[in-house]
């Protein structure tokens, strides 16, 4: 983390009292975003407990941003860089440093309400980064089952344990063949500033990072284990950081021996009414993703 804190800038462009709730890992998602990125970037912002930062007053936010509806995220990222490039060729726009244009959104946006959204924007393969912030659930509306929520989550609309898999959307963006899909963690700070350098660092082309987003009031954990329950979704497998560049796979960090998955399911209670069975069955699901990615 020093090494970290020395490479990043030390300018903030995220200020502290944002509205976000004790545990949630948005905050730091939003503080290394920012140093990033840095001052010439400009934000669209779905609907979301992301949003709630940047746009209620007065924001936590310092560099420009859009609050857009729950679907429209990636069109703000469509209409910024077509606008960019309007005002560039004109003359209007005489800055010669990139302007960074990024979205985030979470995982009820991404993968549901604005997934036509978002595959329009990797299909045209339109400039900037979108961040899926994925707490696997609707929390900013009451903890509703999202696609991304996993087998067998309780929700408040699954009271018995989701029955269906978790969306696998990092591997639907793979299949628009844009520049760069990876997963993050915000227990592994290092390798998500790594990766949305690599983003930022590419150039033209849409770029995806789905970030895996323990929600302490929806899974039912205390607020000061946010960070340890992201690890072990990494440390058990259950959560693989990995990266995609133009098709080309590779895992960014191998536990090197992997904790059962029992571990990270009996942290949260919205996972207190699994079975034995229901937990031997996760573990083989597990299994089979690693030797699927390998």
């Amino acid at each position: 983390m020093r090494a970290l804190a020395e490479r990043l800038p030390r300018e903030e462009f995220f200020r502290s009292g944002h509205p976000l709730c004790p545990g949630c890992p948005g905050g730091t998602l939003w503080r290394l975003t920012g140093k990033v990125l840095g001052k010439n970037s400009i934000c669209t912002v779905s609907a979301s407990c992301l949003a709630l930062p940047s746009h209620v007053y007065p924001s936590a936010l310092t560099t420009p941003s859009l609050y857009l509806s729950m679907s429209t995220a990636p069109a703000g990222i469509t209409g910024v860089s077509a606008a960019l490039k309007v005002l560039k060729r004109k003359g209007r726009l005489k800055t010669y440093e990139p302007i960074h244009i990024y979205a985030i959104s979470g995982d009820g946006s991404a993968a549901d309400i604005g997934m036509a959204c978002l595959s329009g924007a990797a299909e045209r393969n339109d400039d900037g980064i979108f961040i899926c912030f994925d707490n696997e659930a609707y929390m900013n509306t009451g903890i509703q089952r999202s696609s991304c929520t996993p087998l067998g989550s309780w929700t408040t609309s699954t009271l018995k344990g989701k029955t269906e898999k978790k969306k696998d959307l990092p591997e639907i963006m793979v299949a628009h063949h844009i520049p760069y899909v990876a997963t993050a963690s915000m227990a592994f700070p290092e390798d998500y500033v790594k990766k949305l350098e690599k983003g930022r660092d590419m150039g033209c082309g849409f770029k995806y990072i789905h970030v895996h987003s323990p929600c302490p009031t929806g899974w039912r954990f205390p607020e000061r284990k946010t960070i340890e329950v992201s690890r072990l979704a990494v440390e058990c497998g259950l959560w693989i950081l990995y990266e995609v560049i133009y098709d080309q796979y590779q895992i960014t960090y191998r536990p090197k021996v992997r904790r059962p998955v029992e571990d990270y399911l009996k942290t949260q209670g919205r996972f207190a009414h699994l079975t034995r069975e229901d937990m031997e069955k996760i573990q083989r699901q597990v299994e089979e993703r690693w030797q699927a990615l390998e």
